[in-house]
């Protein structure tokens, strides 16, 4: 036994050694010098929206590095006790050396999902768009499953999430929503997400119970800064405003406080509600538009378009990049990945990492091939 636990030692070593080699420790703790020098100097504090996304970098790399510092002093840790038990073998000990191990191991597939988030915009927040496709009533009501979805995983990872929009449908579910997923690398972790999302049940809105296959669309998008430059002109803009209208009743206006915003020339439209007032209303969505047209006018590379977001494709059959099977047999497959479960309660209940990380190890592969 003493054998098995230095052959998984050495195993986690060896991965160690590799996530090292990718996030590059030395470089981190210049980057945090730099900016722990930046955030020390007198008008850092000045640009509030340019501080706090400073500072958020800043702790992100410091928690990245403390993560990897915890594990390398765990695993000399480790070593040494297995070196004490091949001298005095005691049952307990090699106990609870299994345990360290396993414990060990899963910060170690921690920090191999961290390492791939690597990308220009990865460390930022993330908007994230769900729009109901084919199917009607049966397509809002998986929008919204796909929502709660989300918004469970975001509560699970520490994510803080602003609604922004809410559509909901007249008759059950929503015709779409926006939140804003605010932390360290939310849009380098749910970027995957965008796609298609196929759902296969037997309807709850069917008499006859018969089987429905639904479809619901999900944008993920960087949240931008004052660093990227876009320029918006009044004359392209069509403004609207209407009442607001809630997740289940709430924060329903008595006044025209929401705002929708057409960017006539592309044909973008944004839409936010979470404010009490217009003009904040008005300011987020100006915020938000730009982020979709900087992606925009990146989408006409090619190459960018395939680093940041992936092929655009209708919401119906054929372009879905996840399958969700409730009967005749229960099973969630990434279509692009392979990466599967028939555990579908669980997933809707937002556990869905295996999915982001089959999809970050995928993606690492399919740009080294490239």
């Amino acid at each position: 036994m003493i054998l098995e636990l230095k052959e998984k030692l050495n195993e986690l070593s060896n991965r160690f050694k590799n996530i090292k080699d990718i996030m590059k420790p030395d470089e981190l703790e210049k980057e945090l010098k730099r900016l722990d020098e930046e955030m020390g100097k007198p008008d850092f504090w000045n640009d509030q929206k340019k501080a706090q996304e400073i500072a958020s970098r800043r702790n992100s790399i410091a928690n990245k590095l403390e993560e990897i510092r915890s594990v390398e002093k765990r695993l000399n840790d480790i070593d040494e006790y297995i070196q004490l038990l091949e001298m005095e073998y005691d049952e307990d000990t090699e106990k609870e050396l299994k345990e360290e191990i396993e414990n060990v191991e899963k910060e170690i597939n921690r920090l191999e999902t961290a390492s791939l988030l690597s990308e220009e915009y990865d460390f930022k927040n993330a908007i994230l768009t769900l729009q109901a496709g084919s199917g009607g009533v049966e397509a809002c009501d998986w929008t919204e499953m796909l929502l709660r979805m989300y918004l469970r995983w975001a509560e699970k990872n520490g994510f803080e999430i602003e609604m922004v929009d809410y559509q909901p449908d007249d008759v059950a579910g929503i015709k779409s929503a926006t939140v804003i997923v605010k932390g360290p690398y939310a849009y380098g972790y749910l970027k995957g997400e965008q796609g298609v999302h196929r759902l296969v049940r037997i309807s709850p809105f069917d008499a006859n119970k018969r089987r429905h296959t639904s479809f619901s669309a999900v944008s993920v998008i960087p949240e931008i800064g004052e660093e990227v430059k876009v320029e918006i002109k009044e004359e392209d803009l069509r403004i609207d405003t209407f009442r607001a209208s809630g997740a289940g009743g709430q924060h329903v206006n008595t006044t025209d406080s929401a705002v929708r915003i057409v960017h006539i020339p592309t044909g973008i439209t944004v839409s936010c509600q979470s404010e009490r007032s217009q003009i904040q209303n008005r300011a987020k969505a100006l915020q938000m538009l730009k982020a979709k047209l900087y992606q925009y006018e990146l989408e006409k590379q090619k190459e960018k378009q395939k680093e940041l977001e992936g092929e655009k494709k209708d919401i119906s059959w054929g372009s879905q990049i996840r399958s969700y099977v409730f009967q005749p047999y229960q099973m969630v497959k990434d279509l692009r990945t392979g990466f599967e479960t028939g555990n579908i309660e669980a997933v809707m209940d937002g556990e869905i990492d295996g999915f982001i990380e089959s999809y970050l190890k995928w993606r690492a592969t399919e740009k080294q091939q490239n």
